[in-house]
């Protein structure tokens, strides 16, 4: 099946003091929008090319093996494995794409920059970055509504072999990112705000940005169709806009109570263990054995549908009831760095990193994807039997 589109491409020319921009409004997933891009460009009217895309974004575009020279064990040690997982997530649907209907999404950024570039232009990067949206998306919704929210973008990108009409027709509206999240977004304020009104509301500010450094020939701006209106209207609006790139540019504080949570936790199960020895020695070791057995034995499960090693399913059943009772250290580090040592990814696990996640099967196949499945499955086991287990203890002094 092949995605083709007319050359009816969007397009709404601006004029400001500073200087005009001309917003070009395109498909991901549509050739006539590279095409497109080049005709516009071989006119020579034009100064500058602004695309949307961010520093992270642009060098994934340009360079896509960008992730198999990372530090896997750097990166789970600093706690970036979710980030990484949900970055190979984006990655293999766009692979999905490619593969299905031969057409590569970002194509008309990718020819934007190449004729800037070969006509001696600017590339002027003024999307935010990636990972900045993401944590504000994750900020911006309840912590219950976070498990959904991975576990959605999981499924939705690691089962699915194939890529629905649906799913084309919101990529020719807008972008990978979009696409991704779009089944949340339509329904839920909190994440179209992040997602897509305050990013209409920072490639805005940055166009401004660059027309008062006074460009002599106008800008091409290259953006998702979706776009061009939230973007037209913000460019419309008197803005100051280093004061709007900086708030956008902003982490929410975090909430004080997700971080005592834990700590709280394990207070409530260390008075449980020693009421139940109070009691007598023979209930506090069985409230001890309820422990291990059910906090140890779900990360361990978590461990084996990761498909880990059998010394790491053991040793997630070790140390999940320890990690569990010290917060700043969890089962999944454990697990992985148990795993990595074990079975330490060759470089060419690291070199098929985006072709294989891009099947659901790759990422238990790939020792790179497979350890980072190995730390969020034995996480999450860790994270339900801490749970499971508080409740079962707190059944046994309650008599339930």
């Amino acid at each position: 099946m092949e995605i083709t589109s007319e050359s009816t491409e969007p397009r709404i020319d601006l004029e400001f003091e500073q200087g005009r921009v001309t917003l070009l409004g395109t498909a991901h997933v549509s050739r006539a929008s590279a095409e497109k891009v080049k005709e516009l460009l071989a006119t020579g009217e034009y100064g500058a090319v602004a695309v949307e895309l961010c520093p992270s974004r642009h060098a994934a575009l340009l360079n896509p093996d960008h992730l198999a020279r990372m530090d896997l064990f750097q990166v789970v040690r600093s706690g970036k494995a979710t980030m990484v997982i949900a970055s190979l997530a984006l990655a293999a649907y766009q692979q999905r794409l490619a593969e299905q209907f031969g057409i590569e999404p970002g194509a008309e950024m990718r020819a934007a920059i190449e004729s800037a570039r070969a006509s001696g232009l600017p590339v002027l990067l003024i999307d935010r970055e990636i990972g900045i949206t993401l944590k504000r998306i994750y900020r911006n919704v309840p912590w219950w509504r976070r498990l959904y929210l991975f576990s959605g973008l999981l499924a939705s990108l690691m089962v699915s072999e194939e890529v629905t009409e649906e799913e084309i027709e919101r990529l020719k509206k807008g972008d990978v990112l979009e696409s991704t999240f779009a089944q949340f977004a339509d329904q839920e304020r909190d994440l179209f705000l992040p997602l897509i009104s305050e990013r209409d509301q920072y490639m805005a500010a940055r166009l401004k940005q660059e027309l008062d450094k006074g460009l002599s020939r106008p800008i091409l701006a290259v953006v998702g169709a979706g776009h061009l209106q939230g973007i037209q209207d913000r460019l419309q609006q008197p803005q100051n806009p280093a004061q709007v790139i900086a708030e956008l540019d902003k982490l929410p504080a975090p909430s004080r109570w997700p971080k005592l949570l834990p700590w709280a936790i394990v207070g409530l199960i260390f008075a449980g263990f020693a009421i139940g020895f109070s009691r007598n020695v023979q209930l506090g070791w069985q409230l001890v054995w309820d422990w291990v057995v059910i906090n140890g034995g779900l990360a361990a499960l978590g461990a084996l549908i990761a498909a880990g090693h059998p010394l790491t399913i053991l040793g997630a059943f070790l140390a999940a009831p320890l990690t569990s009772l010290n917060p700043t250290i969890g089962a999944g580090m454990v697990t992985a760095a148990i795993e990595l040592y074990l079975r330490k990814p060759n470089v060419g696990d690291f070199s098929r990193l985006r072709n294989d996640t891009a099947h659901w099967k790759g990422w238990w196949r790939n020792r790179v994807a497979r350890t980072l499945l190995v730390f969020i499955f034995s996480t999450f086991g860790s994270a339900i039997g801490t749970y499971v287990a508080g409740f079962r203890i707190f059944g046994r002094l309650t008599g339930h």
